[in-house]
């Protein structure tokens, strides 16, 4: 026997309550599931999101150098995409499966 331990995919108060806030704030439950199951292998794209755009406001609070911002922002920029192209896969992975139940491609 190893000495290592399975992570089991039971969900606490607190990722509970994320959920439903993501959930309030219109984000699809599809996405949120996914992000609440990475949580223990990677950090979702919305978390990561998230805490660049908290640290932009701590940056401009604080009075960091333009550039340094610029930078931050060129980041959340980034994230955004990264998330925009995960949701297009996902719409063209779920048009061809609405086509393949329908009958209208053979695999």
């Amino acid at each position: 026997m190893s000495g290592v331990k399975r992570k089991r995919n039971v969900l606490n108060v607190k990722q509970k309550l994320e959920i439903l806030q993501k959930l309030d704030n219109g984000e699809s439950a599809r996405t949120v599931a996914e992000d609440v199951l990475n949580e223990g292998n990677t950090i979702s794209h919305s978390a990561a999101l998230q805490s660049v755009e908290t640290l932009l406001d701590y940056m401009g609070q604080r009075g960091f150098d333009y550039g340094d911002i610029t930078a931050v922002r060129k980041i959340c920029v980034d994230i955004r995409q990264e998330m925009n192209k995960k949701q297009k896969q996902r719409h063209i992975t779920d048009f061809f499966k609405q086509q393949i139940l329908k009958g209208k491609f053979l695999v």
